[in-house]
C-alpha cells in the first residue's frame, strides 16, 4: 500500500534538468532547457481561438502569429548560418515567410495561418535543431564561428534562442490579454 509520504512525492514538481537522450551530456543540457522553454510557450498558447492568434494591436504591435512565425525564422536562420554555416534547405524555408522583416523594419505581418500551422513549423524546426545538436561533439559545440559581423558559438546559440523564446512569450502573453479583452467587447 502507498503511503502519504510516497503520495506526496509523486504529485510534487520535479524541478530536474533531464539531457535529451543520444548528446553529449552538456549539450542535451542546453537542448532540454530549449525543449522545456517551448513546453512553456505551448502552455501560452493553449486553447487559443483563431481570432485572438490573428488579432493586432491598434498601435501596430504584433499579432501571435506574427511572432510564432518569427520565433520559427530566428531558430531557422541561427541554426543554418551561425552554428551549420550553411544555406537553410529549400523545404525548410518554404515553412517561413518570404523575409522576417518588412521595409520598415518591423516582423513581416503573417495573419491566416492556423496555430496548429504554426505548432508544426515550429516543431519542425526544432526537429532539425535537434538532430544537428545532438550529434555535435562537445568541442564542436564550444567552436567560435568567424562570421562578418561577429564571432559566434553553437553554445551561445542555445543560450541567446532561449532567451529570444522567453521574451516573445512574454510578449504573446500580453498580446493574447489584450486580444481576448478587445474582442470581448466587440
Amino acid at each position: 500500500m502507498v503511503g502519504d509520504r510516497e503520495l506526496a512525492a509523486a504529485s510534487r514538481p520535479r524541478h530536474v534538468v533531464e539531457p535529451l537522450p543520444g548528446a553529449d551530456l552538456t549539450i542535451g543540457g542546453w537542448l532540454w532547457a530549449l525543449a522545456d522553454g517551448r513546453r512553456r510557450t505551448q502552455q501560452q498558447l493553449a486553447a487559443l481561438d483563431h481570432a485572438s492568434l490573428d488579432w493586432r494591436p491598434p498601435d501596430g504591435a504584433n499579432s501571435i502569429g506574427t511572432v510564432l512565425a518569427h520565433l520559427a525564422a530566428i531558430e531557422l536562420d541561427w541554426l543554418y548560418t551561425e552554428v551549420l554555416e550553411q544555406a537553410p534547405p529549400e523545404a525548410l524555408l518554404a515553412l517561413l515567410p518570404p523575409t522576417v522583416r518588412d521595409v520598415e523594419g518591423r516582423l513581416t505581418t503573417v495573419q491566416g495561418v492556423s496555430l496548429a500551422r504554426h505548432l508544426a513549423c515550429l516543431e519542425t524546426v526544432r526537429t532539425a535543431l535537434n538532430e544537428a545538436f545532438r550529434t555535435m561533439s562537445r568541442r564542436e559545440f564550444r567552436r567560435t564561428r568567424q562570421l562578418p559581423q561577429y564571432e559566434v558559438t553553437p553554445e551561445w546559440v542555445l543560450h541567446h534562442l532561449a532567451q529570444h523564446e522567453a521574451e516573445h512569450r512574454g510578449e504573446i502573453a500580453v498580446i493574447r490579454a489584450r486580444a481576448e479583452r478587445a474582442l470581448a467587447r466587440a
